[in-house]
């Protein structure tokens, strides 16, 4: 049983049976979103999150996805990084390699981490540097209505606190509004120093997917998409409204199980 449908103003839901039916039609998604992007434009600039996500999105490994995709066109960032070297175990850059971009044809230089060797707050000047150098030569697009990049898809996870990337309730840098990236030192969740993409540069892209399973998140994606009170305006969840862009939530079945009228409800 999977159900799809627009959800008010929080954009589409996808809900599926099971985790295998999630990750197909996930892989359906940007196998789609990339040929399109790669007709229009030339490019598939993709973010991604760490957590979850990356085995969710392991179908991409497999017939027909990984012959198929244009992987040569991809230019792969992330949404966020702990700042920790590349082969530490906290590392999204050594979660997204070892399952999925050892896996497919992707061309290394187009994977753009973090440079590991430096400070949080170095790494995300960095970072916003090298988002700069390639929304100059236009292989990531710009937004028609401010600077920010405007990335062809951002997949975020969501913790069961309603943190996305590494936005964290009541953190101060859900109010940045003017860096594409910024730092942080204190995470509530270890290892404390990250770099993040601001509120700004999320809403900018074409399309957002929140990807989220699990009845742990169930109340939290309650409070990110059903008409809750104004309490939970500022649940970093909530506050992804991209501005011209698409947002898509994929959920399982025990992830919707609290919506408003889930017929999922436990």
């Amino acid at each position: 049983m999977a159900l799809s449908g627009a959800h008010k103003d929080r954009g589409e839901l996808r809900i599926q049976e099971s985790l295998a039916e999630l990750s197909t039609d996930l892989a359906d998604f940007i196998a789609d979103l990339s040929e399109v992007s790669v007709k229009e434009r030339g490019a598939f600039a993709i973010a991604l999150s760490g957590g979850s996500l990356i085995g969710l999105m392991g179908k991409l490994c497999e017939a027909p996805y990984n012959k198929t995709i244009d992987w040569a066109k991809w230019y792969i960032f992330w949404t966020d990084e702990r700042v920790v070297a590349k082969n530490h175990p906290d590392s999204n850059y050594k979660l997204a390699k070892d399952g999925l971009l050892s896996k497919v044809p992707v061309v290394p230089s187009h994977v753009h981490s973090i440079n590991d060797t430096v400070s949080a707050e170095e790494a995300a000047d960095d970072y916003k540097f090298v988002i700069r150098q390639l929304v100059r030569t236009r292989i990531v697009s710009v937004s028609e209505i401010s600077d920010c990049p405007k990335f062809d898809l951002i997949l975020l996870g969501m913790g069961s606190d309603g943190h996305v990337a590494s936005l964290f309730p009541n953190h101060s840098v859900l109010d940045e509004k003017d860096e594409w990236v910024t730092f942080i030192t204190d995470s509530p969740e270890p290892p404390p120093e990250r770099i993040t993409f601001t509120l700004p540069v999320i809403n900018s892209a074409s399309n957002v997917a929140v990807v989220v399973a699990g009845s742990s998140k169930a109340e939290a994606v309650h409070l990110a998409i059903d008409n809750v009170g104004p309490e939970h305006a500022s649940l970093p969840a909530r506050m992804v409204q991209p501005t011209k862009g698409k947002l898509l939530w994929f959920l399982d079945k025990t992830a919707a199980s609290k919506l408003d009228n889930s017929p999922f409800s436990q």
